[in-house]
């Protein structure tokens, strides 16, 4: 592994997002925040806005919402590697999921490997499932399954990982 990779958990509207955002602000060189989420409504629509709007203006955008190694590649190739953000692992599982089990796979292996390559930073956003109830129907728990699983292959991989609750960091591992 060659750069500072941060990985950043938290429940819904937990401060995660805004944490990540954070520990970018203070990169030296370029970042790009990289989002996974479509707008598949008005709702989602207005939220994807609103997180624009909040960023700052020089920070590059990567909209991917499947092939991240693909990002992670070409960003790789430029002189000096930009800080990425990538917000966020849940909406990019779940897009991951609906694209069908070849890509699945592929893509979720291949974005793990860029990962450990990658030569500048990375700090990853996802959402951590496993203090909620067992999901009723059979998506959901798949969902949960994998996005723990991910968020532990995601933990292995990253020099920090932090967890936002209530907007706080707690560091469960390297320094803040």
């Amino acid at each position: 592994m060659t750069g500072k990779h941060t990985l950043v958990l938290g429940g819904i509207r937990s401060g995660k997002t805004a944490l990540a955002e954070q520990f970018a602000a203070t990169a030296s060189g370029d970042v790009v925040y990289v989002a996974t989420a479509t707008a598949g409504d008005a709702e989602m629509a207005d939220r994807i806005r609103r997180h624009q709007q909040s960023r700052p203006a020089h920070w590059a955008l990567a909209e991917e919402p499947l092939h991240l190694a693909t990002v992670l590649a070409a960003r790789a190739a430029a002189p000096q590697a930009p800080l990425l953000l990538v917000d966020c692992m849940s909406l990019w599982l779940s897009n991951l999921l609906f694209a069908g089990e070849e890509v699945f796979g592929r893509e979720r292996e291949g974005f793990l490997a860029a990962l450990e390559c990658y030569p500048g930073s990375v700090v990853i956003v996802s959402n951590e499932v496993g203090l909620g109830t067992i999901g009723m129907d059979p998506l959901t728990r798949r969902f949960c399954d994998e996005l723990g699983w991910l968020n532990q292959a995601l933990a292995q991989r990253c020099e920090r990982v932090v967890m936002s609750l209530a907007g706080l960091p707690l560091v469960l591992k390297g320094a803040l």
